[in-house]
């Protein structure tokens, strides 16, 4: 005891409520978090945008064909324009996204990072199963344009090209960001956003979507990036540039 009397030991520094909601073992953390987003995503915004497609709603109606309208018309005066978009939306479609993802899949089993590579499996898996289900339910039809520039087939809502853009702007930003250097995250940022921003605007450009289709696909596709990390805690998955180190033995005569 020093001869000023006893000292009191300072008490910790509570943490605040946004670090414990992202803290990654919490149990009411990151998890959670990410979960409660999932839910909310799907259960608010993705729901109510799908009841007002269904009911027809004269706003949502009258906004969707306003912008289809108005690039329709820009695109029938520029078709150099019209090449950009389809060059894009042919490049970024659904089925190339799932082979980069595929091959990202078998270099991430390559680096021995198993848990990354399931959750980059099942992630767009999810996606690309709930996309074509959901536009069986919904039943929207395309756009009929007078004088179409581009034709897809199939139904409208929700945009597969814009869900399965937002499913690999997920994973991009999943594996990459955490691991790389601060100079190149604006990469990462910038690659992921013009992945899944450009893609699902290419579609409504070439006139074969709505907007709402593609805000669906976006709302979707983030649900379940969200859904998916939260049940496979890919947190805390092995990093891709570490290999998972060896386990240790234990002592001589311990069995483990």
């Amino acid at each position: 005891m020093s001869p000023s009397g006893p000292r009191t030991l300072a008490a910790p520094p509570r943490s605040s409520w946004r670090d414990r909601r992202l803290h990654p073992e919490h149990p009411r953390g990151l998890r959670l978090t990410l979960a409660a987003t999932a839910a909310f995503l799907v259960a608010v915004p993705f729901t109510l945008l799908a009841a007002l497609v269904l009911g027809d709603w004269p706003p949502l109606r009258r906004l969707d064909t306003a912008v289809t309208d108005a690039l329709a018309a820009h695109a029938a005066d520029h078709p150099t324009w019209v090449d950009a978009m389809a060059l894009w939306t042919d490049v970024f479609a659904p089925m190339p996204l799932r082979v980069g993802a595929l091959v990202l899949v078998l270099w991430l089993l390559h680096r021995r990072a198993r848990p990354l590579a399931v959750w980059v499996a099942v992630t767009m898996a999810a996606g690309g199963l709930l996309g074509p289900l959901l536009k069986l339910l919904v039943g929207r039809p395309r756009p009929d344009l007078p004088a179409p520039v581009a034709e897809a087939p199939g139904l409208a809502f929700p945009s597969g090209h814009a869900l399965n853009a937002a499913l690999a702007a997920g994973v991009l930003l999943v594996v990459f960001l955490p691991h790389a250097r601060p100079a190149a995250r604006w990469l990462v940022w910038t690659a992921a956003l013009l992945l899944a921003l450009v893609t699902g605007f290419s579609r409504v450009a070439l006139g074969v979507h709505w907007t709402s289709d593609v805000l669906a696909g976006w709302l979707l596709g983030a649900a379940v990036v969200a859904a998916t990390a939260a049940a496979l805690t890919v947190w805390r998955a092995t990093p891709p540039d570490r290999p998972a180190p060896p386990a240790e033995p234990g002592p001589a005569g311990t069995r483990y």
